[in-house]
């Protein structure tokens, strides 16, 4: 099953897939997280918006707080969170596969965010001990969502 929106130009194009189309497929579900909105929805009048286009056409000429999910903009002192995470998000979805950060360094960035201590992975010993980028990714979100979805009372 194919979601539109989700997947990078380049897999819709030639249906080929890569690390770089993987990076943009979890920019795109960091966008949905931090503005809550799916990655594609239509209007009333019928036009198809794509969350990544929409976006980028807010952001184009200044900033807008309209990105950012209502319901997390009640959280103090978590804007600055997720700015950071939504510039992650936008690093991975530029339309350039081979501008886009490798998964390593994403989860890097977003171990700063979250405050999980950095890995190191340039020692060989650490790298055999460490989990995988899968389950990284796995603490990685489980840390983030508390902070980037409502808490429900």
């Amino acid at each position: 099953m194919r979601i539109t929106g989700c997947c990078a130009p380049e897999v819709t194009d030639t249906r080929k897939v890569s690390q770089a189309s993987d990076v943009y497929s979890f920019g795109v579900l960091l966008l949905e997280l931090v503005s809550g909105r799916p990655p594609q929805w239509t209007t009333d009048d019928g036009e198809v918006i794509l969350l990544v286009n929409w976006i980028q056409t807010l952001l184009r000429n200044e900033w807008t707080a309209e990105v950012i999910d209502m319901v997390l903009l009640k959280y103090e002192n978590e804007e600055e969170a997720m700015v950071e995470v939504l510039q992650i998000a936008l690093n991975c979805v530029t339309n350039v596969p081979e501008r886009r950060p490798r998964m390593t360094e994403v989860v890097k960035l977003l171990e700063e965010i979250s405050g999980i201590e950095p890995s190191d992975e340039s020692r060989l010993e650490d790298r055999l001990e460490q989990p995988n980028i899968e389950s990284r990714l796995e603490d990685l979100l489980e840390d983030l969502l508390p902070t980037l979805t409502p808490q429900t009372a």
